[in-house]
Order: structure tokens, then C-alpha cells, then sequence
């Protein structure tokens, strides 16, 4: 009994102790990044936002789940009602699994496999499924065009995000997400995103707008051509399940960026007192900031229109990425 304890039930505890260390409050902070964003919009459109619900609106994001969460779940009458409700999972899902590989800190991580930089490319790719299958299961041709358009721009924009990681792979000479934030320790000086990376950061942070459907480029979610997109048909939970998607994928890959590009949970300054700061609060903290730029950009800049958001990923983003892999490559043999 106690080999049995010691081999299989320990471990077992152990990892899932380390999920929820990761997961619970991940999700909480999905539920007050909607907060965050209504607040930091309504500042900078000169509104109040949020404020009535809790001491200043804390409590919105917890209000609204509660409302949805109490509402009833419509299922359209001729859908496919199986896939029609594990649409909305997979895509929640998915936003979760990615941060098995993500390093919160130096000695906390999930899952420390040497693989994590494909894992992250499979985990990305699976995430067109979850709107591929509620556009088609809900049998609506608005939610069906929705599912299309964002099937079509998540793939246009996976090409680049894919090349991006590959100058970062192998610039550092790892698929061990760990080993990239490793390579960056010393300062800002340091970072990739300082150095000949930089343009990368650029396209990665851009794909990343796209690949979350965000804006200049949520154009699967435009209310005024497609009447909300492939989540028309949704309600109640399976409708916040997708909100929560989008929001948990905003801070997956603003966690990415950070990794890649930004020194994870290295401090910005190699001095005693910036290292005495725990690196988890440095994570954070760069976490926070990309968010930020996140929510600066839909209360700034317009829609594109769909020609010009296909024209920027394979004419511009496809062969700046390609041509920075021959760089990054070429840098690699005569220099190091």
C-alpha cells in the first residue's frame, strides 16, 4: 500500500496541486481582465466605466458571470447539438492546456518537457477547431461565414507566429521554453527583444492580435456585417465560455511574448535590489503591460477590412518571417 502511495498517488496529487496552482487563478484573472478592459476604454474615452458593483465595480466581472451563468442555454432547433456545446469547451480548453509548458518562474513550471515549442505550435493549431465546429453546428450561414473568416485568418496568421518561434528556436538552440528564458537572463540588454529579434517581436505581438481575434483585426466578431459572427447562436454559459476563451488566450499569448521575447521572469535591471524581486512578479508584471497594449489597441485603431488583413499576413508578415529565419540562421554559423 505505501509503494502503491508513494509511486502513483503522491505524484498524481502533486501534479494536480501544481494545475491549480496555474489554473484557479488563471481564470480569475480572465474575470478581471474583462474589468480592466472596461475601465482602461472607458479612460481613455472619458467614461467612468464600471463602478457600482463592489467598491470600484470590483465585483462586475463575477456580477455578469453569475448573470450568464443563471440564464437559460438555447440550443437551436435543426444544430447539432453535441458538437454545438463542445465547441465553446475546446476553444476554453485549449486556452488552458497551453499553459502546461509556460515557466511562471525559475523552479515553477507544469510540465519542463524539452519539446514545449511544439507543443505550443500544436496546442495553436488545434484552437481553429473550436470555431470551425460552432460555426457549422449551429446551422445559421451567419455563424457558418463567421466561423470561415476566422478559421481563414487564425491559419494566415499561424504561419507567421510558427517562423517567428523558429528564429527565437534557434537563435537560443533549445525547443525548451525554460532554456529561451534562460538565455536571457542579465538584463534588458539581454532580452530578445533588444537585439536583432526585435522585428519578430513586432510580427509576434501583431499575429497575436489576429490570432485572438482582436482588434484592428476581429473581424470574425463584426456586429455590423455578421451580426456577431460564429457565436451568434450561443447563450448563457456556452456564449461566456467563448468570452473566456478569447480573454484566457489574450493572456496566453501576452505569456508568450514574455517568454520569447521579454526575459519571462528576469528582472528588466541586473542589479541585487531588481533581483531580489521573485521572478513570478516580474512575469506578471510583463504579463500586465502586453495586456495593456492589448486594450490600447481596440480603443484606438479602426477594423481592417478583410483584403488588407490577408494581404498584411502572407505579402508582408510571411516573407519579412521567412526572410528573418535565412538571417537569424546565417548570424547563427558565422557568428557563434
Amino acid at each position: 500500500m505505501q509503494e502503491i502511495l508513494n509511486t502513483y498517488i503522491i505524484p498524481v496529487l502533486f501534479i494536480l496541486g501544481k494545475i491549480l496552482l496555474v489554473v484557479v487563478p488563471l481564470i480569475v484573472c480572465v474575470a478581471l481582465l474583462t474589468l480592466m478592459e472596461r475601465k482602461v476604454i472607458a479612460a481613455m474615452q472619458l467614461r467612468k466605466g464600471p463602478n457600482v458593483v463592489g467598491l470600484f465595480g470590483f465585483l462586475q466581472p463575477f456580477a455578469d458571470g453569475l448573470k450568464l451563468l443563471l440564464k437559460e442555454t438555447v440550443l437551436p432547433t435543426k444544430s447539432n447539438k453535441v458538437i454545438f456545446i463542445l465547441a465553446p469547451m475546446l476553444t476554453f480548453g485549449l486556452a488552458l492546456l497551453g499553459w502546461a509548458v509556460i515557466p511562471v518562474s525559475q523552479n515553477f513550471v507544469i510540465a519542463n518537457i524539452n519539446v514545449g515549442v511544439l507543443y505550443l505550435f500544436a496546442i495553436s493549431s488545434l484552437g481553429v477547431y473550436g470555431i470551425i465546429m460552432a460555426g457549422w453546428a449551429s446551422n445559421s450561414k451567419y455563424a457558418f461565414l463567421g466561423a470561415i473568416r476566422s478559421a481563414a485568418q487564425m491559419v494566415s496568421y499561424e504561419v507567421s507566429i510558427g517562423f517567428v518561434i523558429v528564429t527565437v528556436m534557434i537563435m537560443v538552440g533549445s525547443l525548451n521554453l525554460t532554456d529561451i528564458v534562460n538565455a536571457q537572463k542579465g538584463g534588458i540588454a539581454h532580452w530578445h527583444a533588444s537585439g536583432i529579434l526585435f522585428p519578430m517581436l513586432i510580427i509576434f505581438f501583431i499575429s497575436a492580435l489576429a490570432e485572438t481575434n482582436r482588434h484592428p483585426f476581429d473581424l470574425p466578431e463584426a456586429e455590423g456585417e455578421l451580426v456577431a459572427g460564429y457565436n451568434v447562436e450561443y447563450s448563457s454559459m456556452t456564449f461566456a465560455l467563448f468570452f473566456l476563451g478569447e480573454y484566457a488566450n489574450m493572456i496566453l499569448m501576452s505569456g508568450m511574448t514574455s517568454v520569447l521575447f521579454l526575459g519571462g521572469w528576469w528582472s528588466p535591471i541586473n542589479t541585487p535590489f531588481f533581483n531580489a524581486i521573485p521572478g513570478v512578479l516580474w512575469f506578471v508584471v510583463k504579463i500586465l503591460l502586453l495586456l495593456f497594449v492589448f486594450i490600447w489597441v481596440r480603443a484606438t485603431l479602426p477594423r481592417y477590412r478583410y483584403d488588407q488583413l490577408m494581404r498584411l499576413g502572407w505579402k508582408i508578415f510571411l516573407p519579412v518571417s521567412l526572410l528573418w529565419v535565412v538571417i537569424i540562421s546565417g548570424y547563427v554559423v558565422y557568428y557563434r
